[in-house]
């Protein structure tokens, strides 16, 4: 899936720092042997980060913080690039026994690509894990063991609403399909556009589908295990309801008139204008629709997607990246790399990252708050944390996922192609990459 390319970030260099260590005598920096004892004393880290701003600035944000709180470990910030590129040097430096003492990558089925029971250290039994949040253990577990403390914010999918037009038609945020169908129906008799899709972006056509496997999960809690297995469907229930939703939308005549070229700042901009009332969505675009109108982070809300049952309504989330130590890692400097891990599973670290940028989603460390003043939707989303009613989505729990699942959800969500065939395709789709993978069953 695309990511959307966030606000540019000014982050600042350190040349005053650097003036100022110049400027200093030699007398100043202490003797030879007091240096030699301070080194002795510490032990340095390289930690390998993608070289995003957002990245890079929380990276540096956590490691100034660690590094000043004590005195035995020293993390040094290295970059990678992005995207493939940056996903083929990870798995190169991993085979080539070249990886820094940590670094930075996905959770999920990409962090499961990495061979982990041969490449990472396990983190099972440290004691800093019991901060971490089971949802987030799920997304970097292979067979029982655990390789992963999180970095950043999680994420989630759902709709973004206008709270506005909910208020002027006195309606409240929907539990259930019919309820969110019936708000659809207030909302189309009132001049608006009830569901907003921006297929002119293929991989925005995916939320019905990807966000709905919270209500997929609370009905068969195996089914990601059994999906991967080879033995649940998404033509079958209840995972065809995600199509099925795509297709009603459709049919009920609820979309905007250019669904089928219109993009995602589009989108955003119908929602913030009043246009439209709401946008299926990954909570990471807060960022983009704050810069369209001035009311956005107080009027801009967000839910979870509606399914069958409100006793069983939830979140689907997306879990943050993760830090990980490869197995080339001295055992001094394991030592040395899970006393930073046990940092990182604190509220100082998260106040760190959001003294760094303002936080769009709830830190999965136990204990960690967001600050005040954050945009509403920011806050609806941490209360589905807080609650306990958030399941990870199913790319954090089965690597089965094939390649053409936009281009299916759109011709289902343009009325193309029936949920039920679209469900079936994309049955059809996901197993060359289950073979590719040697999945058993497939």
């Amino acid at each position: 899936m695309s990511l959307l390319k966030k606000s540019q970030l000014s982050i600042a260099v350190g040349a005053a720092g650097i003036l100022a260590l110049s400027a200093c005598s030699a007398g100043s920096l202490g003797s030879p042997d007091e240096q030699e004892s301070t080194s002795q004393e510490s032990t340095t880290l390289s930690l390998l980060v993608d070289n995003s701003e957002q990245t890079v600035a929380i990276a540096n944000a956590m490691v100034d913080s660690f590094n000043d709180a004590q005195q035995e470990v020293v993390v040094e910030v290295e970059t990678r690039p992005q995207g493939a590129e940056g996903d083929n040097l990870v798995k190169t430096r991993l085979a080539t026994a070249e990886m820094t003492d940590i670094f930075q990558y996905n959770s999920g089925s990409l962090m499961a690509a990495l061979d982990p029971a041969e490449n990472l250290v396990p983190l099972t039994g440290d004691d800093y894990m019991s901060a971490v949040q089971d949802t987030f253990k799920t997304a970097v577990s292979i067979d029982d063991e655990v390789y992963g403390v999180p970095f950043g914010q999680a994420m989630a999918g759902g709709i973004l609403y206008n709270k506005q037009i909910y208020a002027d038609l006195g309606l409240e945020t929907p539990k259930t399909w019919d309820e969110f169908m019936s708000n659809n129906a207030a909302i189309k008799k009132a001049g608006i556009d009830p569901v907003i899709q921006t297929y002119g972006e293929t991989w925005t056509s995916q939320l019905f589908v990807l966000a709905d496997f919270h209500n997929v999960t609370a009905q068969d809690p195996d089914w990601a295990q059994e999906y991967t297995s080879n033995n649940r469907k998404y033509a079958n229930e209840p995972a065809i309801r995600g199509f099925e939703r795509l297709q009603a939308v459709h049919d009920a005549d609820y979309l905007n008139k250019d669904f089928a070229s219109a993009k995602l700042t589009q989108g955003l901009q119908a929602l913030v204008d009043g246009t439209g009332a709401h946008y299926p969505m990954l909570t990471f675009a807060i960022p983009a629709y704050l810069e369209l109108s001035e009311d956005a982070a107080e009027n801009i809300g967000f839910f979870a997607q509606p399914g069958e049952n409100a006793d069983t309504y939830g979140l689907t989330a997306w879990t943050p990246a993760a830090l990980y130590i490869p197995t080339t890692t001295s055992d001094e400097k394991i030592e040395a790399a899970k006393k930073f891990f046990a940092w990182t599973a604190t509220p100082e670290a998260c106040d760190a990252q959001s003294a760094a940028l303002d936080p769009t989603g709830p830190y999965m460390i136990d204990g960690c708050s967001l600050p005040d003043g954050l945009p509403t939707a920011v806050t609806d989303l941490q209360q589905y944390f807080d609650d306990g009613n958030v399941s990870p989505a199913l790319e954090f729990v089965s690597p089965v996922k094939g390649p053409n699942l936009e281009k299916i959800t759109v011709e289902v969500g343009s009325g193309i192609t029936s949920a039920q065939e679209g469900a079936e395709r994309y049955d059809e789709d996901v197993k060359k990459q289950a073979q590719q993978l040697g999945l058993e069953g497939w």
